[in-house]
């Protein structure tokens, strides 16, 4: 009997024609003009698993820090660790390159326990933030975000 073939996970970083994974992309950030400020300038990893899963986008910002701008997952793979086994892989990545990693989301419970579980601690708010810079109004799990929550860890 012969078992059937099953594709390693793979994580790849993505050098040219990053709006490939653009359908990804707009999954965690919905306005197309808000990613293109980051994607060019930012470094773009893509896992696999028998397919394209997850992406994620890391820039950045300083000497000693950079900012996670973007991760996603395809919502049929939410909840079987594809998110936090990228977020492993970048943190090994910038390691020795970065002191610190912050990210930047909106005040949603299960998206903050995803970042608190990895890591992340809230550090900062930026007030008005959803409703100052998107054209449209952005929900998640029907409430509407308004402000920015920041948070960092260690790498």
């Amino acid at each position: 009997m012969v078992a059937e073939g099953r594709c390693a996970l793979e994580i790849k970083q993505i050098c040219e024609d990053k709006k490939q994974v653009l359908e990804l992309l707009l999954l965690a950030d919905e306005q197309e003009s808000m990613i293109d400020r980051y994607l060019d300038r930012g470094e773009l990893f893509a896992l696999y698993d028998n397919g394209l899963k997850s992406v994620c986008v890391v820039t950045r910002e300083s000497e000693t820090e950079c900012e996670l701008k973007n991760i996603a997952t395809y919502e049929a793979w939410h909840g079987k660790g594809y998110g936090s086994k990228l977020l492993h892989h970048v943190f090994t990545y910038y390691r020795g390159k970065c002191q610190t990693m912050t990210v930047g989301t909106g005040d949603s419970p299960w998206i903050l326990r995803f970042y608190e579980k990895n890591g992340f601690q809230i550090f900062h708010r930026v007030k008005n933030f959803f409703t100052d810079n998107y054209d449209h109004p952005m929900f998640d799990n029907g409430v509407q975000l308004v402000d920015m929550v920041y948070l960092r860890r260690p790498l």
